[in-house]
This record gives C-alpha cells, structure tokens and sequence, in this order.
C-alpha cells in the first residue's frame, strides 16, 4: 500500500498564510494544506478531524502549523491544539506567527552565544532595552530572555503600550519584565546608561538608536539590530555583522546585524519541521523550543 503523503496543516486567524512560512514547509518536505481566518475556537476541530482521519502509523505524517501576527493568539491556539489531541491518535504542532518565535529565539542565542565569546558571560543578571519591544517579535525576545535572568525593559512609542505589553508577559509566562514609565523617549537616554544589551526590534525602516545614543551607552556590550531596511535600526551596524565592533562605541561593544541573525532563524524554524517531519512521535514547538535549536545552531 502507498505510504501516505506528509501533510502539514497551516492554520492562521489572517486571510493569508505567510509565503515564507509555506516555502519552508515545503522545503523541508511538507505538503502544505491552509487554513485562513480560523478562529480560536474553531481550532480544536480542525485537529480533531485530522487526527481522527488517520490511523496512528499515518499521524506520523501529519503535522499542525499555528502562524498569524499575535503572539498570545498563536499560543492560545497552540494550547488548544495541544488539548483537543487524544492519545494514541497525536500529532506534532510548530506556532510562529509572523516568524517571530524563531526570529526572536534567533537574535537571543547569537546575542547569548557573543557573551559567552567575549566576556564569559549568560543573560543572567544583565541589563536589557528591547527598542521597539511591543510587536511579537520584541515581546518573545523579552520574555526568553527575562526567563535566563536578565533585567529587561521594554520600550515602544507609547509608554502605555510598553506597559501592557509588560503585565501581559509577566502574567502569560511568568516573566519580569517592565515598561518604561511615560513616553518611551523620555527615558530612553536615561536607560542606556546602565544598558548591557540593545535589541532593536522596532518596523522596518525606522532607526531607534543614533550614532550619539550609541557612544552615550558607556556599559554597553552587545547591540542587535533586525532591521534590513535603511537606516540601519541602531546607527553603526552593518546587515552581516556578527560580533562587529560597533562604529562609535565608547565601551568596545560588538553589534549583530539583520542577516547573521536572520541566518540563524531560517536554520531554525528549517530544522523544527525537519524534527515534526523526521521524528515520528508528536513534537510540541514554541519559542522556547524554538531558542533550544537556535542554541544549538550558533554553538
């Protein structure tokens, strides 16, 4: 009898799939079946009529992929998948709205690995600015890394968005992790006197840390940048840095730049639908998991 084909079912509560999500699946051996607009509730059954359409040698086959833009939609959707599986009849599940789970276990783990490279140093203790911090991807960095022990805070245009987005992360994941108090740039050059590590994590094309800002940043380590659209996001870092010095920098910092993290996430979230479709027992991957490979890769 003809093995069955390798489904991966691509759901998202957006009217469109990500291209590069399904140009991933498919690269790493997926047929790629979408599911537009799916609500939260509706989730549950969409699993259950996958997994109770297979027989248990077959499920080894099969797979769900969560995307979508928000990052706590795409973990409650992941939880609910999670909850409507009935064992033996399981299959594997990868969430990563907007590629912001890897993208953010990505510049985590480049940023821990040149700590560990140049000062003997992990995340524990240090003092953190997530620069455009309150879109998905700045919020799961801050959350993996307020989770290894830095001191994180978290800047957005809006002092009060910064600061919900805070609360949610601390009562989502257990994480401490604060929003400045008041309009973001007032405080910013405050901040960065005690910064150790920058992350910029603001929209495409808009820079949220000058060349004067950089040189005032007198404790400064490490600085990473995922903008690849001029400016640069912080001033003085070039698209393939990877422990660069940082142009500018009065304290010796070093900066990673938009495609050697980039670089790191496609090796990622490549190599967790490698294991879903490899494998052959039920996988469960979000940002943690995702940080886990990621780890791995820069080793």
């Amino acid at each position: 009898m003809m093995e069955k084909p390798y489904l991966l079912h691509m759901i998202t509560p957006e009217k469109n799939l990500s291209a590069f999500d399904v140009n991933m699946a498919f690269d790493a051996g997926w047929h790629a079946m979408p599911y537009l607009g799916v609500e939260l509730d509706e989730v549950a059954t969409i699993v259950q009529d996958t997994i109770f359409s297979r027989g248990p040698k077959s499920l080894k086959r099969t797979g769900i992929f969560i995307g979508g833009r928000d990052m706590h939609l795409a973990m409650d959707m992941f939880n609910a998948a999670k909850t409507a599986m009935l064992p033996p009849f399981e299959i594997s599940i990868l969430t990563d709205p907007s590629g912001a789970f890897t993208t953010s276990a990505a510049m985590v783990a480049t940023v821990s690995h040149q700590l560990k490279v140049r000062h003997n140093e992990d995340l524990k203790g240090q003092n953190l600015l997530v620069l455009g911090g309150t879109g998905p991807v700045g919020a799961s960095a801050a959350v993996l890394a307020a989770k290894l022990g830095a001191k994180v805070t978290i800047l957005g245009r809006a002092a009060d968005k910064a600061n919900l987005v805070a609360e949610f992360c601390n009562t989502r994941y257990g994480t401490v992790v604060e929003g400045v108090k008041g309009d973001a740039n007032d405080h910013l050059d405050d901040l960065l006197q005690d910064a150790d590590l920058i992350f910029a994590t603001a929209k495409a094309g808009v820079q949220v840390l000058n060349q004067q800002q950089v040189a005032a940043a007198g404790k400064l380590k490490i600085a990473a940048d995922l903008n690849a659209v001029p400016p640069a996001g912080i001033a003085g870092i070039n698209l393939n840095d990877n422990g660069a010095a940082l142009k500018g920098s009065k304290s010796n910092a070093v900066g990673i730049g938009p495609l050697a993290i980039g670089d790191i996430k496609y090796q990622t979230q490549q190599g967790l639908l490698v294991k879903m479709y490899s494998m052959g027992v039920p996988l469960y991957f979000h940002f943690e998991d995702a940080f886990e490979v990621a780890m791995e890769i820069v080793k």
